[in-house]
């Protein structure tokens, strides 16, 4: 299950899951480019990992711009002369109900939940098809199967990466792997934006949720870099063009 020496990029690699899958691919041995818009936190953790002996740069990105897409693909490649995988991290949230929303808010997560994995897509894959083979892993959310309240673009968006990931998995079969990862409710900064206005301390909501999923807790950036590094080894080989739920569960719950 070893991903050791293979050259990764991770997209959203400053926050939340994208930082959890950064630190662990480059602790187990990974070649790893840290990619986002947070510069500051980006060179830091570049610095802090090097400082441990681990092999990583940063670069910035943003994957709304194909310019800027493709010249962290052609970094990439002259840093390593390949690459081996992609973890498209990077993702927008806004809440509100369709009878609010803006076309800002469409161009947000659209832009980067949506055309930013095409953009990844449209110039990652041809290096890794250069060098023989590839994994593409987009993290997408339970949220592609459930209809939460006031996330009606937010749910298209991830809904729409549900889909993308089968068709690309068709199109460039024999060479890419594609896949997706489906998140429940991961500790992450994202998730505790969604506590805001809430009379009740985060702590506290935290608990009550963890107390609702089946494994009792809630997840860990860990848990999904994890299991990304085994759909990125050639253990994993056999799986492609399908997402794995990590949702502790929660899916399965009767709805009473």
């Amino acid at each position: 299950m070893s991903i050791e020496g293979k050259v990764i990029i991770v997209t959203g690699g400053t926050s939340g899951i994208g930082e959890g899958c950064s630190k662990h691919f480059a602790e187990v041995g990974a070649k790893v480019v840290i990619a986002s818009n947070q510069v500051d936190k980006g060179q830091e953790m570049e610095a802090e990992l090097r400082a441990e002996g681990l092999e990583v740069n940063f670069v910035e990105v943003d994957v709304r711009d194909e310019a800027s897409v493709k010249q962290l693909v052609d970094k990439t490649v002259e840093l390593h002369g390949r690459l081996d995988a992609l973890h498209s991290n990077a993702g927008a949230w806004r809440q509100g109900r369709v009878t609010d929303f803006t076309m800002q808010d469409w161009d947000t997560m659209m832009g980067v939940n949506v055309l930013g994995n095409l953009w990844l897509a449209k110039h990652a894959i041809p290096a890794m098809e250069q060098s023989g083979s590839g994994v593409i892993i987009i993290t997408t959310s339970v949220a592609a199967f459930i209809g939460f309240p006031e996330h009606a673009v937010y749910c298209a968006s991830k809904g729409a990466l549900d889909s993308m990931i089968r068709a690309l998995a068709n199109d460039h079969a024999g060479a890419v792997r594609i896949l997706g990862i489906c998140p429940g409710t991961i500790d992450t900064p994202m998730l505790a934006a969604t506590c805001a206005g809430w009379d009740t301390p985060k702590e506290e909501l935290y608990a009550e949720v963890a107390q609702k999923i089946p494994v009792r807790r809630l997840g860990r950036p860990l848990d999904v870099a994890k299991a990304a590094a085994f759909l990125i080894s050639e253990d994993a080989s056999y799986i492609n063009g399908t997402s794995l739920v990590m949702d502790g569960g929660t899916l399965g719950l009767p709805p009473w």
